[in-house]
C-alpha cells in the first residue's frame, strides 16, 4: 500500500538529521542502505500478521556511507510479511484500518519534523 501525498515526497534533508528523526519514531535503518539509497522500517506485529512501514530515500548529494549526504524522500509504503517469501505490497493486500491510521499519523508527524530541516 502506497501512502500517496503525505508531503514527504521530494523533501530533502541531511542524512544524519533524517536518521535521528526516524529513530525517534522507531523507524530503523539497520542494513537497508547502500551508498545511494536508504530504507527506514518500522515493524508492526499484530494478531493479523507482521507488517512493515517503509520510508525510502536516495542521495541527491554526497554519500550515505560517509554519513555526508542529502537525502530526497520518496513515497512511503506499507507491506505484509509472508514467511518465507518476504514482504508483499500489492493492491490485493488487506491492511487493518487501525494500522493504516497509525501509519498515517506517524508519517504526518515525521513530515512535520523533517520539514523543519529541509533545504
Amino acid at each position: 500500500m502506497k501512502f500517496e501525498n503525505t508531503g514527504l515526497e521530494n523533501l530533502r534533508i541531511d542524512f544524519g538529521r533524517l536518521n535521528y528523526i526516524c529513530k525517534s519514531h522507531k523507524l530503523v535503518l539497520a542494513g537497508q542502505w547502500d551508498y545511494e539509497r536508504v530504507t527506514f522500517d518500522r515493524k508492526f506485529d499484530l494478531k493479523e500478521g507482521t507488517y512493515y512501514l517503509r520510508v525510502f530515500g536516495y542521495a541527491v548529494e554526497g554519500d550515505v556511507g560517509s554519513s555526508d549526504a542529502t537525502i530526497q524522500l520518496m513515497t512511503p509504503i506499507l507491506g505484509k510479511y509472508y514467511y518465507p517469501h518476504g514482504v508483499e505490497y500489492g493492491e490485493d493486500e488487506n491492511f487493518p484500518s487501525s494500522l493504516v491510521e497509525t501509519c498515517e499519523k506517524l508519517l504526518a508527524d515525521l513530515k512535520n519534523e523533517v520539514e523543519q530541516f529541509t533545504f
